[in-house]
């Protein structure tokens, strides 16, 4: 029996792959709030979720003049522009970030230790699904979390079934309105399944920092299994070193470290760093190429004179981490001003990134409720229920009793945000 005619194609019947990717996700929906909301660019949008870095004065006036510097020189802009590059990215510009790196650190790197992506998100994309998933004999690994909440965007990108273990932190009180989570080492166990170990640091959504001792053990326990630890460094050291802590960059054989350009102030630009051993970055290539060809050229050449002349540290360290511990400070002194007291509220000790992580203890709403009702306030933030995956433990009320604030919008939005946000637990509270 044929199907009616008609003038618009159903909804397809998706592939597995299919459901995985083009159902929606946590991700999508953070990225569409954030794009609407920064598309009206009404005033009354109290933008206070996604991971849009701010826009630091010295840095965008330091893009204009890169611009306008590959633009006046002949040739640079149509090279940029009309002509690709490898798919591992520019030689030139992975040899400069060798260089950076081994300088810098004394690590062992050439341009075939380093590839370029189409952004961080790209390369977890391409790391998780070539090391973890589905395999020819019927084993099904996955990539093992130390650590939740994690990262949003990691959650929906398996394209063949389940993918993630997670384990539930050690939470420390650090303050009467303060703590910190630590990785669980005694509930920490790496069975044959795991293809890699995964952490960000600092860590999105808390801005938590692994400490050395975490990070090392992490990476002695990779290295035991001859399995990878990936690090996801977006926001860490050496740029764009958004940490207000202690943290010693580390790599070696065993170790996937990636970076990014977005949060340096070049989100647009699309451009993830992976340094990792040859092997790796040839396969990381391999897929830009069957995915997309070529990577952007743009955030290399704009950044790769930064790299040479080792002015991308100076930046980070006195511009770029000044400028956000600042926003922390003053978001969390906020809090502290709009937060009755009387509740029972912790807020992540913030050691980097963008973000403030609240945690309601005894919340009598989900957290989905609560960014229902401060959505209705013009009032964005993220559920701290989506950073929670890859745990069998679905009942655990922590995981519904938290949010993620970004501080990096203007001080008035920030302020009426955090002031809002305030408002709705406490009616919250009383009502229970």
């Amino acid at each position: 029996m044929t199907k009616p005619n008609s003038n618009t194609l159903g909804t397809p019947e998706w592939s597995e792959f299919g459901q995985g990717l083009c159902c929606g996700s946590g991700i999508g929906e953070l990225m569409d709030d954030l794009g609407h909301a920064l598309g009206a660019g009404g005033d009354h949008i109290h933008m206070l979720g996604g991971g849009q870095p701010a826009h630091i004065p010295e840095m965008d006036a330091l893009w204009r003049q890169r611009i306008e510097a590959i633009a006046a020189t002949p040739g640079e802009l149509e090279h940029m522009l009309g002509n690709y590059e490898p798919p591992a990215g520019s030689t030139h510009f992975r040899q400069a970030i060798a260089r950076l790196f081994s300088q810098e650190f004394g690590w062992d790197l050439s341009a075939e230790n380093i590839a370029i992506t189409m952004g961080g998100q790209t390369a977890f994309f391409s790391l998780f699904n070539a090391l973890a998933g589905r395999f020819s004999d019927g084993r099904q690994k996955k990539i093992l979390l130390p650590l939740v909440p994690e990262y949003i965007g990691y959650a929906d990108q398996s394209v063949s079934g389940s993918m993630f273990r997670s384990v539930k932190p050690r939470i420390e009180h650090t303050g009467k309105h303060e703590f910190k989570y630590r990785v669980d080492f005694d509930n920490l166990e790496v069975t044959d399944d795991i293809a890699a170990i995964c952490v960000s640091r600092p860590t999105n959504p808390t801005g938590n920092v692994l400490t050395d001792d975490e990070i090392n053990r992490l990476a002695a326990l990779a290295k035991a299994h001859d399995i990878p630890l990936i690090i996801d460094n977006a926001y860490g050291a050496p740029f764009p070193n958004v940490i207000f802590t202690e943290a010693k960059p580390i790599w070696n054989e065993h170790i996937i470290l990636t970076l990014s350009l977005s949060k340096l102030g070049l989100p647009g630009t699309r451009t993830g760093i992976v340094i990792a051993t040859p092997e790796i970055t040839k396969a990381i290539a391999s897929m830009t190429s069957i995915m997309g060809l070529a990577n952007t050229n743009t955030g290399q050449a704009i950044v790769q004179p930064l790299v040479e002349s080792g002015a991308i540290l100076r930046l980070s360290n006195e511009v770029v981490q000044p400028f956000y511990r600042e926003k922390s400070v003053q978001a969390q002194a906020w809090v502290k001003q709009y937060f009755d007291p009387q509740l029972n509220y912790h807020i992540h000790r913030s050691e980097g990134a963008l973000f403030l992580w609240a945690w309601f203890e005894g919340l009598p709403i989900s957290s989905h409720e609560l960014y229902e009702r401060l959505k209705a306030r013009h009032v964005l933030i993220v559920p701290g229920s989506y950073f929670f995956f890859g745990q069998d433990d679905s009942d655990w009320k922590h995981r519904d009793e938290c949010i993620r604030i970004n501080f990096t919008m203007p001080a008035e939005d920030v302020e009426t945000g955090i002031r809002i946000i305030g408002e709705e637990v406490s009616i919250a509270y009383a009502k229970k």
